[in-house]
């Protein structure tokens, strides 16, 4: 007998049988199948059976303005009907030059120029490729290794595995791996009783200036998640980190790349992480919220000095040949480009810092809870860090795995939380309401209690 294609056990059961899913045991889906999604609305997502799970994570931090958005929608049809795709070495088209355009009036000053990829991961090999290839150009062959913050993490590629410095991602390819230089994180979670989260950056920030001291020699660049060390557990420092470092990259002249793949777009309160130290990066790595969550697109940004060093006749090598099938693909331009819209013309950076206020306010109540170490917030992001000791932050046994046990009473209550190991953290998509929001909180809060009870 067939499987019933709308039937959602039969989907499951099919799902099981040749699909593998990412970072997952798939041995875990015999206690817990994967949960067939039939519609998505807003910030809903809707099983066969009619059951509804609020998406408190964006769906992996891509979806900014709500499932099936209908004026992103309407971009992506309307561009289908007209244009899919085209190679994008000797040809051009307008999706891709307008949102060039577009993007180069909203980040940081002096970023002029975009290098598409098609993926966040992609983006961090093409910036690190980049800036090596910058300093061969310009005739220093010494510079070819990289500073990387500790906790860090900039994709699963092998480049980009390289300068990440999560543990459970990259220990077993260590072999793979070039030799990276790692910098002590400015993660304020590790400050001293009473310092202040400055204070705790700056202190940091001494030991990365020490490295740079001893090997700008051999740096082409320093490679760092604005303001949030996101896979890392939602590990947050201050952005006087982010101004003393370039200041020192200036002058050591190594580059600086930030990796803004998923704090970019409104994520902590800007519209991007490094306006909050008034820095431009030589790089900077965009993707995720780029397409409002609906299509794979990511851009490099960087300066005309850089482009400049590649410049030149075909026979003096010195051209980029980094290359992706679907390079600047027409519809995740298109609706990239419907996204920026939203973001225009709605005055979202504004209305969110309304939504943040109240989302910070409802999870910090959280605080008062024996095993809730620290709630943390960078605008639309918050993480509560659960220990298993509160007066020392002495963390849970990993195998422990209580953060999957906050997951389980989630899905039950309707919410969609995936913690981090330990950590609880909220990122909605932006058109979230208060009542969702208390939502999120409260279901968060009945999962801390259960996962924390014996």
């Amino acid at each position: 007998m067939n499987a019933d294609p709308n039937n959602p056990a039969d989907l499951a059961t099919r799902d099981l049988r040749r699909v593998w899913h990412p970072c997952t045991q798939m041995k875990d889906h015999e206690s817990l199948p994967p949960i067939p999604i039939r519609r998505g609305s807003g910030v809903w997502l809707e099983d066969f059976d009619g059951k509804r799970y609020l998406d408190a994570i964006s769906s992996w931090w891509v979806n900014l303005f709500g499932h099936a958005n209908p004026r992103i929608a309407a971009a992506l049809a309307d561009q289908a009907a007209t244009l899919e795709h085209v190679i994008f070495a000797g040809f051009t088209h307008e999706p891709a030059v307008r949102l060039a355009e577009r993007l180069t009036t909203i980040v940081p000053r002096g970023l002029t120029r975009c290098f598409f990829a098609d993926n966040g991961s992609a983006a961090v090999e093409v910036a690190l490729k980049m800036s090596f290839h910058y300093w061969r150009n310009r005739g220093d062959s010494r510079k070819t290794r990289f500073i990387a913050l500790a906790n860090g993490y900039h994709g699963e590629t092998l480049g980009a595995l390289a300068v990440g410095d999560v543990d459970l991602y990259k220990a077993l390819y260590r072999p793979l791996l070039m030799d990276v230089i790692t910098a002590p994180s400015p993660d304020c979670y590790r400050r001293e009783p009473g310092e202040s989260w400055e204070a705790h950056s700056l202190r940091k920030f001494e030991l990365m200036e020490r490295l740079l001291e001893q090997h700008a020699g051999e740096v082409a660049a320093v490679i760092v998640e604005p303001l949030v060390q996101c896979a890392g557990g939602m590990r947050m420092y201050h952005p006087v980190y982010l101004a003393r470092l370039r200041e020192a990259c200036d002058r050591h002249r190594v580059h600086l790349i930030a990796d803004e793949i998923a704090v970019g777009f409104g994520r902590t309160g800007t519209m991007f992480a490094c306006e909050q130290a008034a820095v431009t990066p030589d790089f900077l790595c965009l993707s995720k919220g780029l397409t409002g969550g609906f299509l794979p697109l990511s851009v490099v940004m960087t300066n005309d000095e850089v482009y400049d060093a590649f410049y030149d006749e075909y026979t003096a090598l010195r051209a980029f040949l980094h290359s992706h099938s679907y390079t600047a693909n027409p519809l995740a331009c298109r609706v990239a480009l419907a996204t920026l819209d939203i973001f225009a013309e709605e005055n979202t950076i504004a209305v969110n810092r309304v939504k943040a206020a109240h989302l910070g306010r409802r999870a910090r109540e959280l605080e008062a809870h024996p095993h809730v170490a620290e709630v943390r917030q960078c605008g639309m992001i918050v993480a509560v860090e659960l220990a298993r000791i509160k007066a020392t932050r002495e963390a849970y046994p990993w195998q422990e795995r209580r953060g999957r046990r906050v997951h389980r009473h989630a899905l039950g209550r309707g919410v969609l939380l995936r913690p981090i190991g330990d950590v609880v953290y909220f990122m909605p998509p932006y058109v979230v309401d208060e009542a969702q929001m208390d939502l999120i909180v409260d279901t968060a809060a009945e999962g801390i209690e259960l996962a924390t009870c014996d």
